[in-house]
């Protein structure tokens, strides 16, 4: 695909504001992938591209949540192993669909995620912590690894929600403080990208231009809002998102019909 000035006008910005995002709540890809498809990419080679560019937007992400204590590192390999699994699995099955039925179950995807979207308690930045007491290791081992791996089937089929379903899991099943949440999904969402870009670059559906110049408007974003990790800045990602989203679902019943 021959790319033009236009793709970049169009992506960078836009993934710049998902790196945002998804280093405060999760839900970066929300924003990132449709802007990928807005711009006329075809399906596969979207969510390809999109996953080089917040792979390296996730990668610093990361290391600054672990700078800063929030990941736990007990929990961490068995999620990292199930991760990567489960998106390698889901890729390749991605790669199965064809382009029309992928559009026709966004149709169906992106109300449903618009839905959960206006329902998240961590989108609104409400998400409660952990109540206080002893947690049972083993329990919140198995559900993260659990969680880890069909996400990662979910994320590296198609992606947009990861880190935030990550986070609601992790903090609604798992128990875990928001802060340890958000720093263990980093390490499973950042597993999970590279899962599927791995995959994606092997059967050659990445733009390489595209998504390394997206990647560095990414890693912009996303070492910005790890500092803006607060619950007025989870807030702020809700309506972000929701008007994305709106845009995306016009565009897609319009191509599709």
């Amino acid at each position: 695909m021959e790319l033009q000035l236009l793709h970049f006008l169009i992506v960078c910005p836009l993934v710049f504001l998902a790196g945002f995002v998804d280093a405060v709540a999760g839900g970066g890809g929300l924003i990132s992938l449709p802007a990928y498809m807005m711009c006329g990419l075809p399906v596969h080679m979207a969510i390809a591209t999109n996953k080089m560019s917040s792979a390296m937007g996730t990668a610093l992400a990361t290391w600054r949540y672990a700078a800063n204590g929030f990941i736990n590192w007990k929990l961490a390999p068995f999620c990292i192993i199930c991760a990567f699994i489960g998106s390698a699995g889901g890729a390749n099955l991605a790669l199965l669909i064809s382009e029309n039925a992928l559009r026709a179950l966004l149709l169906l995807i992106l109300p449903l995620t618009a839905l959960y979207v206006m329902r998240s308690h961590s989108l609104a930045g409400t998400t409660p912590t952990a109540a206080p007491g002893q947690t049972n290791q083993q329990r919140v081992m198995l559900l993260a690894a659990i969680a880890a791996l069909f996400i990662g089937v979910y994320d590296g089929f198609y992606g947009p929600g990861t880190g935030t379903f990550l986070i609601l899991l992790l903090v609604g099943l798992a128990q875990m403080p928001l802060t340890q949440a958000n720093g263990l999904t980093k390490v499973i969402n950042l597993t999970t990208n590279l899962a599927a870009l791995l995959v994606f670059l092997l059967n050659a559906q990445v733009l390489l231009p595209l998504g390394l110049t997206a990647g560095c408007f990414s890693l912009a974003g996303n070492y910005l809002g790890t500092r803006c990790f607060t619950e007025r800045g989870a807030a702020v990602a809700r309506p972000i998102i929701l008007l994305v989203l709106l845009i995306f679902f016009i565009k897609t019943v319009t191509e599709f019909f």
